[in-house]
């Protein structure tokens, strides 16, 4: 594609069985986009029609049909080999974007060389930050204060809230360690550099990991309160909370061995697994007891 036909823009959505989602999403995209852009999305083996549907009402988008559920980070990989824009809107299908969101992020880019990623204020339905919106990269004694529950009792402490970063005022525009790839945009040189998401991660930590290797390369990561987007997550369906549950705390423990055991002791790195599965197995029982209550009730 010549050079002045590229879009500024590329949104990529990897979805599976979220049709309707994934509809309003491209709608809000395409509708407030005030820049040049196109889509991509990547379907991990929907049987729920979304291929067909996009393609019916965007034909615009470029649909990749996958065979089976590649995750997220293998996915996303397949989308960005066909990326055309000079930055990449990691969009999930669960988000809707305001107005201007598109423009205001991509100005961002623009004016800043030095950023590789920016990320919105993204908000849940009821207007709270989502928490993964604005994040420190985990260490062991963050992973420690969410544990004990520090960071829940004192979410405004530079030290217990660190990792939600609980400390900044949300108004305003600051640097962070990591965004949210349900929306994140990202500039497409400082991705050939740093290389795309790593495939050991299956659906969650991949983001983090994403931009700890842009702030590695030198690149900078912003949050931008001006941009807004709504994230309305799917709940998990009941037969799929525990594998949920273990991917999420798996990509915890990659995420750790793979940036930060060497600087920690082998006792120390023992401590961060115990911590993480202790909190694995925690989870699935209070799991269990809340299955047991309802079926009792």
């Amino acid at each position: 594609m010549p050079e002045s036909n590229k879009p500024l823009v590329t949104a990529l959505v990897v979805s599976r069985n979220s049709k309707e989602e994934l509809l309003q999403c491209l709608k809000a995209f395409f509708a407030s986009a005030d820049v040049p852009v196109d889509a991509v999305v990547v379907d991990n083996d929907s049987s729920d029609g979304s291929p067909a549907a996009v393609t019916d009402e965007f034909p615009q988008a470029t649909v990749l049909v996958q065979s089976k559920n590649l995750g997220y980070g293998r996915a996303a990989n397949v989308g960005l080999e066909r990326c055309q824009g000079r930055f990449v809107l990691l969009l999930s299908p669960h988000v809707v974007l305001d107005p201007q969101c598109v423009g205001r992020l991509a100005d961002l880019l623009l004016t800043r060389p030095d950023a590789g990623a920016v990320g919105p204020r993204l908000a849940m339905p009821d207007g709270r930050l989502d928490p993964d919106a604005r994040r420190a990269f985990p260490i062991p004694s963050t992973l420690f204060y969410q544990t004990v529950g520090l960071s829940r009792l004192f979410p405004k402490s530079p030290r217990f809230g660190r990792h939600n970063m609980g400390h900044v005022p949300e108004s305003e525009v600051h640097e962070m360690d990591a965004g949210s790839a349900a929306c994140l945009m990202l500039r497409r040189s400082a991705l050939d550099r740093v290389g795309f998401f790593d495939p050991r991660y299956f659906m969650f930590g991949e983001d983090l990991d994403l931009c700890y290797r842009l702030k590695l390369g030198g690149w900078k990561v912003f949050y931008l309160p001006a941009a807004k987007a709504v994230h309305r997550p799917e709940p998990a369906p009941r037969e799929r909370e525990r594998q949920i549950s273990y991917e999420k705390h798996r990509a915890m423990w990659t995420y750790h061995f793979k940036h930060h055991s060497e600087d920690v002791s082998a006792f120390g790195n023992g401590l961060v697994w115990v911590q993480i599965w202790g909190r694995y197995v925690a989870e699935q029982a209070r799991n269990t007891l809340k299955r047991g209550t309802r079926e009792a009730t």
